[in-house]
């Protein structure tokens, strides 16, 4: 039998392109977090030098000499000897390392070179086009990326639709042609359910969450919640930044950041719950396979399960709030004094169109997903130009929610996913809320007195039954793969409806 020390020679290579990878990725977390405004030109040469050299070695006649001993070229299927048979961690190891060496080796290094630099400016200009709120001063860089996203798609070649290509880094095996019927049936679902919430009579009050809540007590109260939930502070920080993210260096290096307002209690709160969840995936990878693609999450719609899993399914449940909203109005006795849990319950989970995509609420937030789903099809494919995006995106805006953006920082500039290049991510976002009620329901079944254990505050057998049947496997199994051995069935929208209806159904008396 063979088994991964077998292909030691590999995986010592790999590490070392890792090591340049988390090298880069530090310094991206410290543009995000710490840099000064001026650095930008020089980080962004710093990172893609070493994102060009992690690409050369990707793709070094080496490791492919050593990947064609091992592997059919034509599959990357595992070459079997008569009597001697790979183990399965093995088997998924090459079939995820040829993956990624099949992708890297149809692009060009100068081009990635280039797509890093572009990327790591374009993010400077764009934190300062949004904090302006001026989506003129951003649009020189999008339209050079996009042009080069373009271009990255025809390198790597697809079937139907060029956005095929793009999205497959981010959910391998996930086309257009895969998540338009999802898609569609989740809209079908959410658009009559939505009018019956906001028909109804009942009325909640959500404005306690606009009160004044101190920044420093918003975060110690953030701090408070990520400790109970398992997240291990002797391996990660959390920080501000302008839009909350988690980054990674090595399960025992890992860093989430969120981002405080005074006047919106549930911003801190529930950023500092979604990140921990993707924090808890990133600590929870097993060590052993840091460095191959066994020690990298199964994609970012699995990724995305956790942190919505942990936001929502835990975070915005009544079990939850039965332990923290004491705490909570300890934290800030004046402003919650009279305001009694249920309502603080109802309060967070009031369904509003908004234009805030992370801060929207269960019902409406997968709404958000679709009109950039949509708008990166059309960029991609060509059908839509860059200058028309400010009106395109406050249509749409007004045919799914209703409302109009007033300014471009709250409307066309509020993600900064498409200044890094991030074309195909946003799909993700609608998957991880599929999957996390898939995960969430399984969890119930097979852990006894769950949300009795959330409400005593008890969450670390939840954070232990995610880590066994998700995280410690990395990707090892496909997305597919992992959720029929998980929960017995692939990705549908039916769970995630019927959570819904019976959540808002409750709350609003339909």
């Amino acid at each position: 039998m063979k088994t991964v020390a077998t292909l030691e020679p590999l995986t010592t290579k790999l590490l070392e392109i890792q090591r340049i990878t988390s090298a880069a990725a530090v310094l991206s977390w410290d543009q995000e977090t710490h840099m000064p405004a001026g650095g930008g030109e020089a980080r962004a040469e710093q990172i893609a030098v070493l994102e060009g050299l992690a690409h050369q070695k990707l793709v070094a006649p080496e490791i492919e000499r050593l990947l064609a001993s091992v592997v059919d070229p034509a599959t990357g299927q595992a070459i079997d000897q008569p009597g001697d048979l790979w183990d399965e961690p093995s088997r998924s190891l090459l079939r995820e390392i040829w993956r990624d060496f099949s992708r890297a080796k149809k692009l060009p290094s100068d081009f990635v070179v280039k797509l890093s630099r572009e990327c790591s400016l374009a993010q400077q200009v764009w934190a300062e086009a949004k904090e302006q709120s001026k989506f003129s001063q951003f649009l020189p860089n999008l339209r050079t990326i996009l042009s080069l996203k373009r271009e990255e798609a025809q390198y790597l070649g697809y079937k139907e639709s060029p956005y095929d290509a793009l999205l497959d880094k981010y959910e391998p095996g996930a086309t257009c042609a895969t998540l338009q019927p999802l898609f569609a049936g989740l809209k079908a679902g959410l658009v009559p359910l939505l009018k019956r919430v906001t028909q109804s009579r009942v009325q909640i009050d959500d404005s306690i969450l606009r009160h004044t809540y101190d920044q420093a007590r918003q975060l110690e109260f953030g701090r408070l919640v990520l400790i109970a939930m398992g997240y291990d502070f002797e391996r990660g920080r959390l920080d501000l930044s302008a839009h909350p993210f988690t980054t990674s260096f090595h399960p025992t290096d890992v860093r989430v950041t969120t981002r405080v307002y005074e006047r919106e209690l549930q911003s801190c709160l529930f950023s500092c719950v979604h990140e921990g969840g993707h924090g808890l995936y990133d600590q929870g990878l097993d060590q052993r396979y840091f460095g191959t693609p066994l020690g990298e999450s199964a994609s970012l719609g699995i990724h995305e399960s956790q942190s919505r899993l942990w936001e929502n399914c835990v975070g915005r449940s009544r079990a939850f709030w039965r332990f923290f909203y004491p705490i909570l109005q300890q934290t800030f006795p004046q402003q919650l004094h009279g305001m009694d849990r249920e309502a603080f319950y109802a309060a967070i989970n009031c369904v509003k169109p908004s234009f805030i995509r992370v801060e929207a609420d269960e019902l409406t937030y997968n709404l958000h997903i679709m009109l950039r789903f949509e708008i990166e099809q059309d960029l991609i494919e060509g059908r839509t130009r860059a200058e028309d995006l400010p009106e395109i995106w406050n249509q749409k805006m007004r045919d799914y929610l209703g409302i109009t953006p007033l300014t471009d920082a709250v409307g066309v500039l509020q993600d900064v996913h498409w200044s890094f290049g991030a074309f195909g991510y946003f799909p993700t976002y609608t998957l991880g809320n599929l999957y996390s009620v898939q995960f969430f329901e399984q969890a119930k079944l097979e852990i006894p007195h769950l949300e009795d254990d959330i409400a005593a505050g008890q969450l670390l057998g939840l954070r232990r039954w995610l880590e066994q049947k998700i995280h410690r496997w990395g990707r090892m199994f496909t997305p597919d793969h992992l959720a029929r051995r998980v929960t017995g069935k692939s990705i549908s929208a039916e769970p995630f409806l019927a959570y819904l209806e019976k959540k808002y159904g409750e709350l609003y008396q339909l």
